[in-house]
């Protein structure tokens, strides 16, 4: 690894009058036969069996070791990754939940000969990175070897017309490294060429690693026709605001004109809210909204006084769109708060996929309910485009080892982070990969942003709510 490293910093450094690698130079790179990769074990997949999901620990599902180098197929690209991120895929796989990735793994495994490479006994896992093209397989003509680039996590096969105007809508549609091998949290990764993006130049290799998974999300969840399709003046009811997925959406919100209600759990993410530039905040524990009396039964009054606060906040109106990702805990409120003919965009569900919510503001209010799963490329596209121009900002808290992994997946299922929790693969340390200074420097307070927000005493709450 080190002749890649060497490769890599001499291109970085280029600016200041080293001699760059040339693409051919890193073309002539030896590729090692193995590279350590985050993974978890087939032979493992029940061991968390009976345990409460809140109690599930990744530090013990997760390793990081030593896996071979995959073969190269047509269409696809080997990248050098430099730094990597934890999404709550990656705490998904990491404790077999809602099932164990290896089911994926198996029926991708069927599809043709060649994704028989992807049903292994390890599961490499990982749906974020940034680093630097090594090796194109056969058909690859917009990239090459030496070029710095962050991946999206869509992998499609598009042999069906499904696919042709939707991606997403491709009967082959995969998430990468959660429904694919050879994810991102590793030191080389294997993805489609189709998957890759320019890195931002201003961003180091951590930061550039954090947005794309999220960013993506949010992008087609609230901004894309595909989506709620918002637009200036809309008001956009945000749970978990703060967090991994809600930080962009309130991004968006903001850039696109729209006014955010940002729903937190603590002073301390109000806080960062208000940094990012919202005004309408709601801190949830503070006002002690408690959407069910039981386990079994909400409880409408809750609903009635949470619409009551979003319209003190809004000037009497109600909201236009709710960002829904919490799921079971807050989906009866999102649909009882949406103005008639509004929309609840939905995906994630982290607190429980099986929601309840009373019909009659539904129907009756002619209110729409639209599923929204990651992103098809352009919409992928777009969203890192708005990060390079410096229009959406990366919102890393906190950076981790490779070695730390299953940290760093422990302190997500736990909501113990802000915005999202990076992790360096073959970077040696932060603040490597800048290329633009001056645009840098234009944006360090944004870019900082969660670097230098408050920290906050956690205490056990609905995740990322």
């Amino acid at each position: 690894m080190k002749e890649i490293l060497d490769a890599i910093q001499s291109q970085t450094e280029a600016q200041s009058g080293s001699a760059a690698a040339t693409a051919a130079d890193f073309a002539a790179l030896p590729i090692p036969e193995s590279y350590r990769a985050v993974t978890v074990h087939k032979d493992e997949a029940e061991m968390f069996a009976g345990v409460e999901s809140r109690d599930k620990d990744p530090r013990k599902s997760l390793h990081v070791e030593e896996v071979p180098v995959p073969e190269l197929g047509p269409g696809e690209a080997l990248v050098a990754v430099m730094a990597s991120s934890v999404n709550y895929n990656s705490v998904w796989t990491s404790i077999f939940e809602p099932v164990s990735t290896f089911g994926f793994l198996e029926r991708y495994g069927r599809v043709s000969e060649l994704t028989k490479r992807h049903d292994l006994p390890y599961h490499v896992i990982g749906s974020d990175l940034a680093g630097v093209v090594l090796r194109t397989g056969p058909g690859v003509n917009a990239w090459k070897p030496g070029d710095e680039v962050v991946a999206h996590c869509l992998s499609v096969e598009l042999e069906s017309s499904d696919g042709h105007n939707d991606t997403m809508l491709d009967p082959e549609q995969r998430i990468w490294g959660f429904e694919t091998n050879f994810g991102g949290l590793a030191e080389i990764a294997l993805v489609k060429s189709n998957q890759l993006m320019p890195k931002p130049d201003h961003l180091s290799w951590e930061e550039a690693a954090a947005p794309g998974l999220v960013n993506s999300t949010a992008y087609r969840q609230l901004v894309s026709r595909n989506g709620a399709g918002m637009k200036q003046g809309d008001n956009v009811l945000i749970w978990g605001a703060s967090g991994g997925l809600g930080s962009y959406a309130t991004q968006f919100a903001l850039a696109g004109g729209a006014n955010p209600i940002c729903v937190v759990s603590s002073e301390q993410k109000a806080e960062i809210c208000r940094r990012m530039g919202a005004e309408a905040i709601i801190d949830r524990n503070a006002e002690g909204y408690r959407f069910w009396k039981d386990e079994h039964n909400q409880d409408p009054r809750e609903w009635k006084r949470f619409g009551k606060r979003i319209r003190e906040l809004t000037g009497g109106e109600d909201v236009d769109i709710v960002f829904e990702h919490p799921g079971r805990e807050t989906f009866g409120a999102s649909v009882y708060v949406t103005r008639k003919g509004g929309t609840i965009v939905t995906c994630a569900s982290t607190s429980g996929y099986h929601h309840e919510y009373d019909n009659r503001y539904l129907w009756m209010s002619l209110k729409r309910i639209i599923g929204s799963h990651f992103a098809n490329y352009r919409e992928a596209w777009e969203a890192n485009r708005l990060v390079a121009k410096g229009r959406i900002h990366p919102t890393l808290s906190k950076v981790y080892s490779l070695e730390e992994t299953g940290q760093a997946a422990y302190d997500v299922h736990r909501n113990r982070h802000q915005g999202k929790v990076g992790v360096l693969a073959l970077a040696p340390r932060e603040g490597m990969g800048v290329r633009d200074h001056e645009m840098r420097e234009k944006h360090l307070d944004a870019i900082n942003l969660f670097r230098d927000a408050p920290a906050e005493r956690t205490t056990e709450h609905s995740r990322n709510v």
